[in-house]
């Protein structure tokens, strides 16, 4: 590995959101991903995709995405930590790398927390050990950040449901093993009419409508659902939870969303710095500019803020506490800010910053989908907002009630 990426997690790891047991588990996946990431190929993504799978799963990285186990997760519960961790890290040394390993947990991610013994059973050990690959199916042409507003049905007919319309933007989308989809099944109007399903990728009338490219390329489709029938007993939890599952599912790999910016921008302040201290002009170095030092402590201060908001969440959540303010807080500042400190490193870089290849031109195009995707920013927004003033109202009922 090269110098500028030679950066460890030593300080923040002393902060006593971790255990000893996160510090063993941020040295081991540093340790394998300077074997086995020292060049990750991306001609063929599919191909790449599967064989990273394959390979954390062998690895043993997959079964923190898992919970349970009995059902070849790492703990009885996820460890929204170690998931944190293990994607900072992975994000920092490759794209794909990282997404490989969050897509194994989101798309299972509801099965761990919702799934029957026999669900989880069938599914979870094939995610772990990067046997099977799993994807999360939620958002649709025209329900994106407005989940609810979600138009493919699934009815009922005898033992079965049968579910028709579409979904996009799904990751995973023509590579996956089974999706965990997300229909309207109309128990009652918006949020509370939709129920999840599992669906396995060869079941009759479930096609691959549309490959989608992207500017940081990894597997993407459209869904299109034309009477695919499902088991009943194929129903993750009960009729009308659904989008509470989900949410519940996002609260966790929300969280890691943020872990994974923080990965990009810490590769970014590591190239800015080898720039830096290196590039010369007008007799000295880039680094000798005092602009140029303001740049770096802008990009230092948004980093440590960010770590310090991803992993206060990550703890909250595994103490057992609902984390969707502090995750949205995360998610939001973190990637807004990995692409702040991202933009200040190809600005650093001149000319080469924007040449086809260049580290920070990967990560210019690689953080940019994080910013969207798992809850736009101005959905993150509105999650804080609307939060702080269901606590202001409850707390004023309070003190009027005293």
């Amino acid at each position: 590995m090269s110098a500028e990426r030679d950066v460890d997690l030593h300080s923040a790891l002393a902060w006593p959101f971790f255990e000893p047991r996160h510090r063993e588990l941020a040295a081991g996946i540093e340790a394998w991903c300077r074997s086995n990431l020292s060049h990750v190929e991306h001609g063929d993504v599919d191909s790449t995709c599967r064989r990273l799978v394959r390979e954390l799963g062998a690895a043993g990285w997959l079964k923190y995405g898992v919970g349970g186990v009995a059902y070849g997760g790492h703990g009885d519960t996820i460890d929204t930590r170690a998931v944190c961790l293990l994607r900072e890290t992975l994000a920092r040394h490759s794209g794909l790398a990282d997404f490989a390993l969050a897509m194994q947990g989101l798309g299972s991610g509801a099965i761990s927390l919702g799934g029957t013994h026999e669900q989880k059973t069938r599914y979870l050990p094939r995610v772990a050990n990067g046997s099977a690959i799993a994807a999360f199916a939620l958002s649709e042409p025209e329900a994106g950040s407005d989940v609810a507003a979600m138009s493919l049905t699934a009815r009922e007919d005898g033992d079965a449901y049968v579910l028709d319309g579409d979904k996009t933007w799904i990751s995973n989308g023509g590579i996956a093993d089974f999706y965990v989809v997300f229909a309207r099944t109309g128990e009652a109007p918006g949020a509370r009419g939709i129920s999840a399903f599992i669906v396995d990728a060869d079941t009759p009338g479930l096609e691959i409508a549309e490959r989608i490219d992207v500017i940081a390329p990894h597997p993407l489709a459209r869904l299109h659902f034309a009477g695919a029938r499902v088991p009943r007993s194929q129903m993750l939890g009960v009729p009308g939870e659904g989008f509470k599952l989900a949410m519940r599912t996002l609260d966790i790999f929300r969280t890691s969303v943020a872990a994974a910016s923080l990965g990009f921008a810490r590769h970014a302040m590591a190239e800015g710095l080898t720039r830096a201290a290196s590039r010369k002009m007008f007799g000295q170095t880039l680094g000798d500019f005092q602009l140029t030092q303001a740049k770096l402590a802008q990009m230092a201060l948004t980093i440590d803020s960010s770590a310090l908001l991803v992993y206060r969440a990550a703890w909250l959540r595994d103490q057992g506490e609902n984390v969707t303010r502090e995750a949205a807080m995360a998610k939001w500042h973190a990637s807004e800010g990995a692409q702040q400190v991202i933009d200040a490193a190809v600005q650093l870089h001149g000319g080469m910053g924007v040449q086809s290849g260049v580290a920070v031109e990967l990560l210019y195009r690689e953080i940019r989908a994080l910013r969207i995707y798992e809850g736009a920013t101005e959905v993150q927004q509105l999650i804080v907002g609307r939060d702080l003033l269901k606590e202001h109202a409850a707390t004023s009922a309070g003190e009027r009630a005293k």
